[in-house]
């Protein structure tokens, strides 16, 4: 199974660990991952300060050798929303809580260029001490790490 995924993946944290991790599930051994990593263009309309563009992928292909997934999968530049998602064929899209609007409205564009919906597989996001969803937003302003702990303010 061919499966796309994207994001920012800055700080990598747990919720986007899920994130990959369920891609690699679902696309198997003999499937492929395709991971839209956010420019550095696109990612400077972040809130909070994004790392370049070298040092989030070096990072998240640690993350996925680290893991031992043994499916291939390449890493693209991700320039919006919607990246190859639209054009390229593929099978599904993993996505979490916050970014399935956005799957929605691939399918919507697929569909008006003739291109075959493609199945939407939604994460649940990950939970922090806190019972809120770990974001990098959060872990930047210093109220949690990358694994949802609460970090304490003096």
């Amino acid at each position: 199974m061919k499966v796309m995924v994207g994001g920012t993946f800055d700080p990598l944290h747990d919720g986007h660990k899920r994130l990959i991790s369920r891609s690699f599930e679902l696309a198997g051994k003999e499937g492929e991952v395709t991971i839209g990593l956010t420019t550095d263009q696109f990612a400077s309309r972040k809130s909070h300060p994004v790392k370049e563009y070298a040092v989030r992928k070096t990072s998240l292909e640690q993350y996925i050798e680290s893991s031992g997934f043994s499916t291939p999968y390449k890493i693209e530049p991700l320039n919006d929303r919607y990246g190859s998602a639209v054009s390229e064929d593929f099978d599904a899209l993993v996505v979490s809580e916050e970014t399935l609007p956005i799957a929605h409205e691939i399918n919507t564009f697929r569909h008006t260029i003739g291109k075959r919906k493609v199945d939407i597989h939604q994460i649940t996001c990950v939970l922090a001490e806190d019972n809120r969803w770990i974001s990098s937003t959060r872990i930047y302003r210093g109220e949690i790490d990358e694994h949802g702990n609460l970090l304490s303010r003096n």
